[in-house]
């Protein structure tokens, strides 16, 4: 009797969970960063956009002290799309312009487009949505900042929703 009762509520609870964990996944899927600020083709980019973009990957420590490795697309791509200054085109009042990133949590980083213009510098900054083979865990998705090299995971903003482009005046 406890046995058939076991099935019966292990049934149940799937049925009741199943429909929440799709409109979950939907959810994810319908998160987007929007692309602002001195641009030229302001968008919104989500999982599936991001995805049609050259992806690359990248290894870091995070604050475990142990190596992941980060997948997803160079911002300077991205910024590329939105018709951001870059290459020969990074100079002058173009070098003023920054790269503001806001995280769902309120937490903000900055980049000089210099330090993300591949004529400047070969450090690599992705939008990363992939750890280890893994879709990002929830707290740090499903979009994150990965920053090659650099010495402290300050910049590898978590859950990031919105990057905006800014001129120093």
């Amino acid at each position: 009797m406890k046995r058939i009762t076991l099935i019966a509520f292990t049934i149940l609870l799937g049925l009741f969970i199943t429909p929440y964990l799709s409109e979950a996944q939907t959810t994810i899927n319908q998160v987007s960063v929007k692309i602002t600020g001195e641009v030229k083709a302001p968008f919104d980019i989500n999982l599936d956009s991001l995805n049609k973009f050259k992806q690359t990957e990248v290894i870091r420590k995070d604050k475990d002290g142990k190596d992941h490795t980060y997948s997803g697309v160079v911002l300077s791509d991205i910024l590329q799309k939105a018709g951001v200054s870059s290459g020969k085109d990074l100079r002058g009042k173009n070098l003023t312009k920054y790269v503001l990133i806001d995280a769902g949590d309120g937490y903000q980083v900055v980049f000089a487009l210099a330090e993300l213009d591949k004529d400047f510098t070969d450090r690599l900054v992705i939008v990363a949505d992939m750890v280890d083979g893994k879709p990002l865990p929830a707290g740090e998705g499903p979009f994150r900042i990965i920053v090659q090299d650099e010495k402290k995971p300050a910049r590898c903003i978590k859950m990031i929703t919105a990057i905006k482009i800014i001129s120093a005046k």
